[in-house]
């Protein structure tokens, strides 16, 4: 089985930000032991900005950027240090990597992690991968590992993503609320599952319950089953992958999107925006067709053949996410006509589809 392993900083760290040790070494010892049982293993973690903080003796997170990226490169040395000190100790290989938007949005990098990802545990080696906090800005802004390691369990095609934090599971309103019930199982994917979902409770840690169920939502869609559970419980990732229910599990889709369509809805840099009819909403939501210039009500952004494009229909929600096949002048000259009048208007007609049904996803 292949499995990805998320830790949160609320896991890693004591209230006072510093590492706790002992609750890395008990990660570590389960996760080579899944190792022994033949099972592969991918460890995303969180954690640098909190080690840093903790080296230096900062008590409270600092708001400026220049502080957060400083504290990160302090941190990420010591982090992983003691990660391959406890993976030694089991007799364990490990790979550091450290990635950003860029590495998921421009498609040969993208390719790249996923050769070298397949390699590394093809040699039985545990990657270790965080985001790079140090250079990039999303990440500190709006602490997304959790959406991160989404990703990775996609290029991997992975069988499950369990991600550790703080909390027993996904509860239908905060947790700490008279009445709270933790939801057993998530078997699709509504508004009220966001809308429940709140923000991040710590100082040490950037990432809330919402981070979490983007990050389901993309396994959903990718065929990966997915797990919150508690970090703190006994032998908690060795008794999941076992198959005992812990926690909340999201139970993927059926039919599941390629990974080349993962990548086009949730990795893909955004470069325009159009907005469609209700004929052309139909068409693409329940027909499963392709996105024709007629269907176009507007184009905004500037795009070239080939970028990718969001989707939306009139009453301002995004439906779909594609490949485009004209650039963003082509498409204002002829949006609202037929494909058999592209020629026409352009001198030229390359494609009857302004998107092509094999290169867009819908999102909703």
């Amino acid at each position: 089985m292949k499995i990805v392993v998320k830790v949160g900083t609320s896991t890693l760290t004591y209230e006072n930000g510093k590492l706790n040790l002992e609750m890395m070494e008990k990660i570590v010892r389960q996760i080579s032991n899944l190792q022994n049982k033949g099972d592969k293993v991918v460890l995303v973690t969180s954690g640098a900005i909190g080690a840093g903080m903790g080296k230096l003796n900062i008590l409270k997170r600092p708001k400026t950027l220049p502080e957060k990226q400083s504290l990160a490169a302090i941190g990420q040395g010591l982090l992983i240090g003691l990660y391959e000190k406890f993976f030694n100790e089991y007799g364990k290989t490990t790979a550091q990597l450290l990635l950003t938007k860029d590495d998921f949005s421009i498609r040969e990098r993208y390719l790249n992690i996923s050769y070298t990802l397949s390699n590394l545990l093809r040699y039985n080696v545990v990657p270790i991968i965080n985001e790079n906090d140090t250079v990039t800005v999303d990440e500190i802004k709006i602490g997304d590992n959790d959406t991160l390691s989404a990703l990775v369990a996609s290029i991997v095609e992975a069988d499950l993503l369990i991600i550790l934090t703080d909390i027993d599971g996904l509860y239908d309103r905060d947790p700490k609320a008279d009445g709270a019930k933790m939801i057993d199982v998530v078997y699709d994917f509504s508004d009220a599952l966001f809308e429940i979902a709140g923000g991040s409770s710590t100082d040490f840690g950037t990432g809330g319950m919402y981070t979490k169920i983007q990050a389901a939502k993309i396994c959903y869609n990718s065929g990966v089953k997915m797990v919150i559970a508690n970090g703190r419980l006994d032998n908690v990732l060795n008794k999941i992958a076992a198959g005992e229910r812990i926690g909340t599990v999201f139970i993927p889709a059926k039919n599941p999107i390629s990974n080349r369509k993962v990548w086009i809805a949730f990795n893909a840099q955004l470069s325009g925006k159009l907005t469609i009819d209700d004929g052309a909403r139909q068409a693409i939501l329940e027909n499963g067709k392709s996105l024709l210039p007629s269907g176009i009500i507007s184009t905004d952004g500037e795009y070239s053949v080939g970028d990718c494009v969001s989707i939306y229909d009139k009453d301002g929600k995004e439906i779909a996410r594609g490949l485009i096949n004209y650039t963003s002048d082509e498409v204002s000259k002829i949006k609202g006509l037929k494909s058999t009048d592209i020629d026409k208007v352009l001198g030229y007609k390359n494609y009857d589809e302004v998107v092509h049904r094999d290169n867009l996803v819908v999102i909703v």
